[in-house]
């Protein structure tokens, strides 16, 4: 399978009356073209941060993103404009991403306008009511305004305005968490009926584990800033090594009354991303903390096949 998506020590920075405020500080992996890589951590982690980084939205303080094996990380430009075409997002947010005075068939025309994508408007009208009906939006709502629709209405029409340019590459930032659970999974089933039909390559940003489980076919967690722990979906969910993912999967409610689960508590204060120390950010919470933890940035190293943790004391911890 050809890899899409490279990210190679990527960081970003941002200058704060209180100091440097490390959102993003070292974050490495690869995607596979056609699978979902899953982000989750609390909010606050930095996951939103990493996609917008990736897509150019903001310019990166450090490290690489390789798309296609090409260096894009300070692309300008013609080459940013054309790399929007390929790569597109869907905001966490559908109603404050899309504006108030466009209808839903503008909105969706918009971008095949900017990328001049159409002959005449007979071809801008078919393309963008086939885009409506891939996306399950009826015909109907073509003169609608976004405020006119509910939550579910309105996020199809982001996927549909992402779609639009028949990208490769789809940053989704929560793109279900202000919905209704009902229609959460209307969503990320169309999302996903659209990743095999279309062959997209997807960066999930989430903090629902139950959903990342569902779209992801690998999970990258994050804290602070910072990887914690990487490694295959399922597998995140018979075998955690970080002890904050430990913590993450515990407080998963497990729908049987028969099987009782101790959530495992992190306790103490968060550390500040202001000027980071160095030493693992976690440690402050951590139950396992020893004094190396505090001095010391523990590294990304293979715990299982495909399996990554950066934790000091991981197979003490784990019995491995």
């Amino acid at each position: 399978m050809d890899e899409l998506i490279r990210v190679q020590e990527l960081k970003k920075h941002f200058k704060t009356a209180a100091g440097t405020l490390h959102a993003v500080d070292g974050v490495s992996f690869s995607i596979q073209k056609g699978q979902t890589l899953g982000v989750v951590g609390e909010s606050g982690c930095g996951k939103s941060t990493l996609g917008r980084v990736i897509l150019g939205l903001l310019e990166a303080s450090g490290g690489q993103v390789l798309y296609g094996g090409s260096d894009i990380t300070h692309a300008k430009g013609e080459e940013r404009f054309r790399l929007r075409r390929e790569m597109q997002m869907i905001f966490q947010d559908p109603f404050s991403s899309l504006d108030p005075r466009m209808s839903v068939s503008e909105i969706i025309a918009e971008p095949l306008i900017i990328y001049k994508q159409c002959a005449g408007r007979g071809e801008l009208d078919h393309r963008v009511a086939e885009i409506m009906d891939t996306v399950g939006l009826a015909s109907r709502l073509a003169n609608s305004y976004p405020h006119e629709l509910d939550g579910g209405r309105r996020q199809r029409i982001g996927i549909g305005r992402a779609l639009a340019l028949r990208p490769r590459f789809i940053v989704c930032d929560e793109p279900v968490s202000a919905l209704d659970v009902s229609i959460q999974a209307q969503i990320l089933n169309l999302m996903q009926d659209l990743q095999q039909a279309q062959e997209l390559t997807y960066l999930f940003i989430t903090h629902d584990l139950s959903v990342v489980k569902h779209v992801s076919d690998h999970i990258l967690v994050m804290y602070l800033g910072c990887m914690v722990e990487k490694c295959p979906a399922k597998e995140l969910f018979h075998h955690q090594y970080h002890p904050y993912t430990k913590g993450l999967i515990s407080a998963i409610p497990i729908p049987n009354i028969h099987r009782r689960q101790e959530p495992v508590l992190m306790k103490g204060e968060l550390s500040s991303p202001i000027d980071p120390q160095p030493g693992c950010r976690f440690a402050n919470r951590c139950p396992y903390a020893r004094e190396v933890c505090s001095t010391t940035t523990p590294q990304l190293a293979q715990v299982r096949e495909n399996h990554l943790v950066a934790c000091h004391f991981v197979k003490e911890i784990n019995g491995l």
